[in-house]
């Protein structure tokens, strides 16, 4: 690994003294070449932790790089933890002063499958400069992540050294949502003990704003198959009276939505609504990048239909493509669905209630047979506690006195509820690099260098205040 960067020159007598965010942001400013070097190094392992997609190597890969990065910066009791599903995470102790509270952070290594590969202008596993951004997969959700942990590390060592213990915890299958850390943090409880937990898996709300997000939805994900048949038929000969099994499973698919497009699930609630930040609808479109004459689906305002109501999303379907498909009726067909639910909605009962919604809207008599792949509670945070307001003065500082904003995210981090429920005094903050321009889990995924900049003097300077306070 690189050096740790020398501590600032004192300033030139007679000279009032730069506000702390002052010499913390040159810091971090000399520091961004090496960054960008590290982040280069970490997209290049093409760490899905999906075994099905790519080989268990290119996550062990990342891991062990990980592993060595935090033992170069002073890390103890560094480990590979090999979780429950199968994946690992990697763990290291930062001891700070005597009767110092101790800060969690948190990144996960692991990432989204690259999509379509003709999609992306620049290779996805190739950290790529363009328009003032890095593109890369992983680059903002989550490899960026723990480069904004360092940049942060470093830049308190080079003024006074950091101030409080310093628990790193970089999880290897979030993407996954297959709850191996959740599991793991269960049996090992003291582990990841502390006073306050900082997860770098959120964003702002957009490049520029601080943000830090108070809501999670919480994540059902559920495999249906649908059988007909006992093999494929002749669509001639057949179709018109058999049982199409893919025909079955659309309408199926189609009996969750509502004619505008709203998620109907039996029995679930949909009808919360946002208090917090709003969302603009033409901002939103902008983000989302909604082609021209298209509209939006569901009811109630943006922020509604993001953060506090239920969201169904059909992930994929199996059938045939349609470069060489065959004049058959299909015997068989699935698909992945995902149920996203706010806080207030417990996500086992959501997944419940899916489930039998599925079961009992079968066309035609067709089996119907529905798995649970991963599950996920909501999270909401306290914004009231001490440490969001240091978090809210280091934003301002590091911001030029913008003001710190509280918005919800429609994501899931299932290890959120579980710390909380570990730890029910810790005080849990989320923030990131993941702003709308990122586009994480699109196609060409990028990071925002200044974001990366400005979030890494934030967390120096939360840190510091943080510890102030204590």
């Amino acid at each position: 690994m690189a050096h740790h960067p020398a501590h600032a020159a004192d300033p030139t007598h007679g000279t009032p003294t730069p506000p702390a965010s002052d010499s913390v942001a040159a810091t971090v400013a000399a520091l961004m070449p090496q960054a960008r070097e590290e982040l280069a190094a970490l997209v290049r392992f093409q760490s899905v932790a999906d075994p099905a997609q790519f080989p268990v190597e290119e996550c062990e890969g990342a891991a062990r790089w990980i592993a060595d990065a935090l033992r170069a910066e002073g890390f103890t009791d560094v480990a590979e933890l090999e979780t429950p599903d199968g994946t690992r995470s990697v763990y290291g102790l930062l001891p700070g002063p005597a009767d110092a509270p101790t800060v969690l952070l948190y990144a996960h290594y692991d990432v989204q499958p690259p999509l379509d590969l003709a999609g992306w202008d620049s290779p996805p596993f190739e950290l790529t400069e363009r328009d003032g951004r890095w593109y890369g997969r992983g680059a903002a959700d989550c490899k960026g992540g723990f480069i904004l942990h360092l940049l942060a590390l470093r830049a308190l060592r080079a003024h006074g050294g950091v101030p409080v213990t310093v628990k790193m915890i970089v999880e290897g299958s979030e993407e996954q949502g297959t709850g191996g850390l959740e599991r793991y943090a269960e049996a090992h409880p003291e582990l990841l003990a502390a006073d306050t937990i900082v997860i770098g898996d959120a964003g702002n709300f957009r490049t520029g704003l601080p943000t830090v997000t108070s809501v999670l939805r919480g994540m059902t994900l559920l495999r249906v198959q649908v059988d007909t048949l006992e093999g494929n038929l002749h669509s001639g000969q057949f179709g018109g009276a058999a049982p199409d099994a893919l025909a079955a499973l659309i309408r199926l698919l189609d009996s969750l939505r509502a004619e505008d497009g709203s998620t109907t699930v039996d029995g679930l609630a949909a009808q919360g609504v946002w208090e917090g930040l709003p969302y603009p609808e033409e901002d939103f479109r902008r983000d989302a990048k909604v082609l021209e004459g298209v509209g939006l689906v569901g009811s109630g305002t943006v922020a509604d239909r993001l953060w506090a109501r239920p969201a169904v999303t059909v992930l994929g379907i199996d059938c045939p493509p349609v470069v060489g498909a065959t004049p058959s009726v299909q015997a068989a067909a699935r698909a992945l669905v995902s149920l996203r639910v706010p806080p207030g909605t417990d996500a086992a009962d959501a997944g419940r209630l899916l489930s039998a919604h599925l079961r009992s809207r079968a066309p035609w008599g067709a089996r119907v047979s529905v798995e649970e792949v991963g599950q996920g509670q909501p999270f909401r945070a306290d914004t009231a506690s001490p440490a969001y307001t240091a978090m809210a003065e280091a934003m301002a500082e590091a911001y030029d006195g913008a003001r710190m904003a509280v918005a919800g995210m429609g994501g899931s981090i299932p290890l959120c509820n579980t710390l909380a429920a570990l730890y029910p005094e810790a005080e849990i903050l989320l923030t990131g690099l993941s702003e709308p321009a990122a586009r994480i889990h699109a196609v060409n995924e990028s990071v925002s260098p200044d974001e990366l900049h400005r979030m890494s003097v934030v967390e120096a300077l939360f840190l510091q205040r943080y510890a102030d306070r204590r």
